[in-house]
């Protein structure tokens, strides 16, 4: 029962408003390029583990990409939780505001450059390593289960 209501709560998050203006323009101008690249993009996703993705991103052969997005340096620099993230995709990527220095952000990881109306690959990470199989399958179910309650939350917001 606890994690049917994880997922349920899970479900309200991309609905939350408390990103800065800066974030929300970054996340929509990645949104628009992993949809040019046929990926389907899914915000504030809660791992197992308990950390919240700011983006994931299932690709048409299975791949899974995650984007942290990073407002400005202070955001960036009060942030250690992101290499938590590379263990739950297969690639893995900041986005940062067209602004950000981006010589801070380690070579190992993929950048995107994005504002709320495009986004750029500036490098792909070496990091990138296939994911496990079991933990490919459950992560894309997660998010298929999240993303259709999220569909259906709008289309009935009143449902509990």
């Amino acid at each position: 029962m606890a994690k049917f209501s994880d997922e349920i709560e899970d479900s309200f998050q991309a609905f939350d408003g408390r990103q800065s203006a800066t974030a929300a323009a970054v996340q929509r101008g990645c949104g628009r390029l992993l949809a040019q690249m046929n990926y389907s993009a899914l915000t504030e996703l809660t791992l197992q583990t308990g950390r919240r993705v700011d983006i994931i991103a299932l690709g048409p052969k299975g791949e899974i990409i995650i984007v942290e997005i990073k407002s400005s340096l202070t955001d960036y620099l009060t942030d250690g939780k992101w290499e938590e993230y590379l263990d739950y995709c297969d690639r893995f990527y900041f986005a940062v505001p067209p602004d950000f220095p981006r010589e801070v952000i380690p070579v190992e990881v993929g950048l995107i450059v994005a504002d709320k109306y495009e986004a750029e690959i500036l490098r792909e990470g070496e990091h990138d390593a296939p994911l496990p199989p079991a933990r490919r399958k459950a992560l894309t179910l997660q998010c298929a289960r999240v993303a259709a309650r999220r569909v259906y939350r709008f289309l009935d917001p009143e449902q509990i």
